[in-house]
């Protein structure tokens, strides 16, 4: 069956058609204003039936704080709850700490006269009298979206139906915890479902024009699963980080027929910059910060900075070199885009010839190196300028590398790393040396291989309930009814739009007694042996220790409910090639410009060896290899560069 993947970026828009075996990729401009704009023109006049896509969208909707008015409804007592938060500080030495606002403002949150205990008994009822007068604080306050989220409601939330009924019954649509998030953690769990309800009015807008024109649409969500747009409406805030999944399982697929399983994903694109480590499959965490904001949800454990191709580079105050977090995006876009005099890392590239003038950007975008000059002439010397402006994205992009792998434990030597995106082959080599990891690994397609990587994804839901115990035998019935309950919902919404799931991956969050925060662990059954045994074999892992006669809480069960789709079939060639020729250039390395070659990557066939300085370029992204570096081709067309001094 042909199947297309589109990705949805903050300057392109990729797609990859996968029919036949052969594999088809294109991008076009994308359109800020409205994204499914660019996803629809750009698809094939007949879709085929399978079209996975992902977005940035539910992202940058919360980034800009673009949603409806949002209302929360909480018990009384706990109305400051996101203005309070946990009382951390991000910047501890900062004179001046700035908070991000929430999306729900103080004054839009109402207390609820009503409380259930840890265990779920009633402390104060909730009575007919309360719920009209809610409804009509509600009503009040002029609210477009509202977030019920009630102390322990992940025990009991007959209280939070209660409110959702007589707010639905009043026309006021409303977003509950005890189905976003049914976990203890009042803040996260208030947090989260607020984000929800303030997110849920754009993804519906967004997806209503993908749904009229395509009817085999599906979504990749966080935590690297397709799920049709139902299911992604019912719980947005499974959207907000779907973008980086698909690079990551684009990534390890092309690694494992590679003959890789231990990697680090690098995908760097026009607005930031996305790492993961994979030791054999991608990890997933629970909880998730965006703008300093919590979201308790599943999603691949990928770090994000502020660092693309597009990435703003300016002078501060104190005088130093700053480039990011802001984005030209694809409006105005680079200086070389030839619509505006903003410097970036694009630009920068193109001046220290890393970019070349003669080959169209994305495929469509011809650039204009006396733009780039002239923006960055604004800085300085236009070549000095943008030697500093790589040094500090690769500086930024290099933090990212070593927070996944060497402050986790994991020496970078011993991984491969995985260079995509539109500008990442750009910077890898060079990342890689400074890191210490002694591969690089550029796919054929690196341009677009997260719109790949999506068609590599199952069609998947994650349910999960918090459950605080001890984790003994005496738990095990309770954890079984519980366990039961999980798989039955599990298949139930799997069954909507996949079928009878094929996999169950049943998964913990424990801890020590005593300890404040929890592992997520994957579990060989939900069993107390089971979760005990992984536990203590994580902790160790992630550590450096573990106590196993201490006792081992339980804090939340989680399932995962899979659909496999069929493996991507990489096609292969078996035409050799020797050291192909190429046109001579001047490339900007450590101390000044040196001769280097401009190489088509259609010109490498199997075999075909490189050295640098050598560009290669190509529709989708272009490859910078620098002095001291070389490498081949394999039969999948991915070159594999290596360090040779």
């Amino acid at each position: 069956m042909a199947a297309i993947g589109i990705d949805v970026g903050g300057t392109f828009t990729d797609f990859v058609l996968l029919a036949d075996g052969v594999i088809r990729a294109w991008k076009r401009l994308s359109t800020p204003a409205d994204p499914s704009k660019a996803v629809l023109a750009g698809l094939p006049d007949v879709p085929p039936e399978r079209v996975v896509h992902g977005s940035t969208v539910a992202t940058n909707a919360l980034l800009e704080r673009r949603g409806p008015r949002t209302v929360l409804l909480t018990t009384e007592g706990f109305r400051d709850l996101l203005t309070i938060r946990r009382q951390t500080r991000p910047s501890l030495y900062d004179l001046e700490p700035r908070r991000t606002p929430h999306v729900v403002r103080p004054e839009d949150t109402i207390g609820v006269r009503e409380r259930l205990d840890a265990h779920g008994r009633v402390l104060v009822p909730l009575g007919d009298e309360e719920l009209q007068r809610v409804v009509e604080a509600a009503r009040a306050t002029g609210g477009e979206a509202f977030a019920v989220c009630l102390l322990h409601s992940y025990v009991d939330d007959r209280h939070e139906r209660l409110v959702a009924a007589a707010l639905r019954a009043a026309g006021l649509e409303c977003v509950l915890s005890a189905d976003i998030a049914p976990e203890p953690r009042e803040y996260e769990r208030a947090s989260t479902t607020a984000i929800a309800a303030f997110l849920r009015p754009t993804i519906a807008r967004y997806l209503e024009p993908l749904q009229a024109a395509l009817r085999g649409l599906r979504l990749i969500h966080s935590a690297g699963g397709l799920v049709a747009p139902e299911e992604a409406l019912a719980r947005p805030t499974s959207m907000i980080l779907s973008g980086p999944a698909g690079g990551v399982l684009g990534a390890l697929a092309v690694a494992r027929a590679a003959g890789f399983d231990r990697i680090l994903s690098f995908d760097m694109g026009g607005t930031s910059t996305d790492v993961a480590l994979c030791l054999g499959e991608p990890s997933v965490r629970n909880e998730s910060e965006v703008d300093g904001l919590a979201i308790r949800t599943p999603a691949l454990d990928v770090v994000t900075v502020g660092a693309g191709g597009g990435s703003i580079a300016r002078i501060d105050a104190g005088g130093a070199l700053l480039v990011g977090p802001e984005s030209a995006g694809a409006d105005p876009g680079p200086a070389c885009y030839g619509r505006g005099l903003l410097p970036t890392v694009t630009d920068a590239n193109l001046v220290l010839g890393r970019l070349r003038p003669e080959q169209a950007l994305g495929g469509s975008v011809q650039p204009k190196a006396e733009r780039a000059a002239a923006a960055l002439a604004r800085l300085g010397s236009p070549v000095e300028a943008a030697a500093a402006v790589v040094a500090v994205a690769n500086a930024a992009m290099a933090r990212a590398l070593r927070r996944v792998s060497l402050e986790r434990g994991h020496d970078p030597a011993t991984f491969t790393l995985v260079a995509f995106g539109g500008a990442g082959p750009l910077h890898a080599c060079e990342l890689a040396a400074d890191v210490g990891i002694p591969r690089v690994l550029v796919p054929r397609y690196p341009g677009v291989l997260s719109a790949l990587g999506m068609l590599a994804a199952p069609e998947a839901v994650e349910v999960q309930r918090g459950m605080v115990c001890a984790v003994d035998e005496a738990a095990a019935p309770a954890i079984a009814n519980l366990a039961a309950a999980l798989e039955r919902e599990a298949r139930q919404r799997l069954a909507r739009f996949a079928g009878e799931p094929a996999a169950l991956r049943w998964y913990a969050d424990a801890r020590y007694v005593g300890q404040a925060h929890e592992l997520r662990v994957a579990v060989a059954a939900p069993a107390p042996a089971a979760i005990a045994e992984a536990f203590h074999a994580a902790h160790l892992e992630r550590f450096g220790f573990h106590a196993p006669d201490r006792p081992v809480e339980l804090v939340a069960l989680r399932v995962r409910a899979e659909v496999p789709v069929p493996e991507i079939i990489f096609p292969r060639s078996h035409v050799a090639s020797p050291l192909a020729e190429g046109t001579p250039a001047m490339v900007w390395t450590d101390g000044g410009f040196e001769a280097a070659t401009v190489l088509h990557r259609e010109a490498l066939g199997v075999g075909a060896t490189v050295e640098g300085p050598m560009v290669i370029v190509q529709d989708d992204c272009t490859t910078y290899v620098p002095p001291g570096w070389r490498g081949r081709t394999d039969v999948f067309g991915n070159l594999l560069l290596e360090a040779s001094r």
